[in-house]
């Protein structure tokens, strides 16, 4: 299986670092293919134009702001077809303050939203309950740290299962993707609100 990630940032290559540790072809790519190719020779991945990327790929991950997933969801839409798609994004932005303001109304998730734009792929929703710093260093814990995710596709649903753990963490559904919200910041099962990211077990007592 391959993964695009589209995005090079803190989630964007620390997702990538972990999948390439496990074993998954990944090929990066960003609006700065300099920037994605420094990343790719540091952790063994490849690169390619996003265009390129998301054709050659069997799952892509859009690790991007939520305004950007929206523009690349519909501009892309077409091509997505029949691939899976994940959304790490959560709809925020700074306050000005050290916090974060919801973008979109209170009682609406960014999944919800995006995955509207792509009803022909398997859209899931996945590891947007942590934080990079987090991602980096619960990756291949034992026990396993939970990464939740909500889809309403079967044939999703068992290649993100795949994909969580050959990044080194225990996947956990949460349900479809009307239960986004409950893993986007502000949600009851994110990492600001539990205060810790979950193990396995302790994850589905949470559910």
């Amino acid at each position: 299986m391959t993964t695009a990630i589209i995005g090079v940032g803190s989630i964007g290559s620390t997702l990538a670092r972990n999948l390439v540790r496990g074993g998954e072809d990944v090929v990066l790519a960003s609006r700065s293919l300099e920037r994605a190719q420094a990343v790719a020779d540091g952790i063994g991945a490849r690169t390619a134009t996003v265009d390129d990327a998301i054709s050659a790929a069997d799952v892509v991950i859009l690790a991007v702001w939520f305004d950007v997933a929206r523009e690349l969801l519909t501009e892309y839409a077409a091509a997505l077809d029949g691939k899976v798609v994940i959304d790490p994004s959560n709809p925020v932005a700074f306050d000005g303050n050290g916090g974060f303001t919801k973008i979109i109304p209170e009682d609406e998730s960014a999944g919800r939203l995006l995955a509207a734009l792509v009803p022909d792929a398997g859209f899931v929703k996945a590891f947007s309950t942590q934080s990079a710093p987090t991602l980096a260093g619960s990756s291949g814990l034992r026990p396993p740290i939970a990464q939740f995710y909500a889809t309403d596709d079967l044939t999703a649903d068992a290649a993100v299962a795949k994909l969580i753990r050959t990044a080194g963490y225990a996947p956990v559904l949460i349900g479809g993707i009307d239960q986004s919200i409950r893993i986007e910041i502000f949600g009851d099962l994110h990492e600001l609100t539990l205060g810790a990211a979950p193990a396995e077990d302790q994850a589905r007592k949470l559910i």
